[in-house]
């Protein structure tokens, strides 16, 4: 399975020709290197409405007809936006929700979450089994100590995708704690540098995570990718 970074907060993977996106913010992202034209997708997985989360969801669900899955109320303001009879799974924390290619799981997350439509909405993590592994998705969150509950409920996590920016979410000194919570063989760090106030040092937090942690943490640019 192929992890690509599409900046912010944004990834795509991808498995034997199944392609399943997390929060497609694409359009008005300065760090984005594709376009939401450009990308394919059979599922589309968010884990909040804001913005910078829901994105070019609308517009990539009807370009390819991916499925789209949201927390049930921002999932009724996306099918009312997608043709009748799209598919919008709409689940709930703790909800997991089945495909042909795996499944996902929405998760809690201390956050805040309103979509541009106005929609208020709880904001998730959202844990992913897909092509043989688990890719957990912390979303945006502050550091809790329930993360250890949430890797607890897995067979082991094989990647992290965890926000270290600050300011919206956790900075990476809070997100070393939370490695250490999750577990995961290996973190990929997200939301950060979108903005001058996101700005982090990635290089200290890999240092500080794996000299503090059993993690590894591979840090991507836009654009690149990883085989965990």
């Amino acid at each position: 399975m192929k992890i690509t970074f599409l900046g912010h907060a944004s990834f795509a993977l991808e498995h034997e020709g199944t392609t399943v996106l997390i929060d497609p913010w694409l359009t008005g992202n300065p760090k984005a290197t594709v376009s939401a034209d450009e990308l394919a997708a059979d599922a589309i997985v968010l884990t909040h409405g804001h913005p910078d989360h829901i994105g070019d969801t609308v517009l990539i669900a009807r370009r390819t007809g991916a499925s789209v899955m949201a927390i049930t109320e921002v999932a009724r303001e996306l099918a009312g936006d997608l043709d009748e009879g799209h598919d919008v799974r709409n689940p709930n924390i703790g909800g997991t929700v089945s495909f042909d290619w795996g499944s996902a799981k929405l998760v809690p997350a201390w956050h805040t979450s309103t979509t541009p439509k106005g929609t208020v909405n709880t904001p998730a993590g959202v844990v992913v089994e897909f092509g043989g592994k688990t890719v957990y998705h912390l979303g945006d969150t502050a550091l809790f100590s329930d993360l250890q509950l949430i890797a607890s409920r897995t067979n082991g996590i094989d990647v992290a995708l965890m926000c270290i920016g600050g300011h919206y979410t956790m900075d990476r000194h809070d997100a070393v704690v939370a490695a250490g919570f999750v577990g995961a063989r290996q973190i990929i760090p997200c939301h950060y540098d979108t903005q001058p106030i996101l700005e982090t040092d990635t290089g200290a937090f890999k240092a500080d995570v794996e000299r503090e942690t059993s993690s590894e943490v591979v840090v991507l640019a836009p654009g690149e990718s990883h085989t965990p």
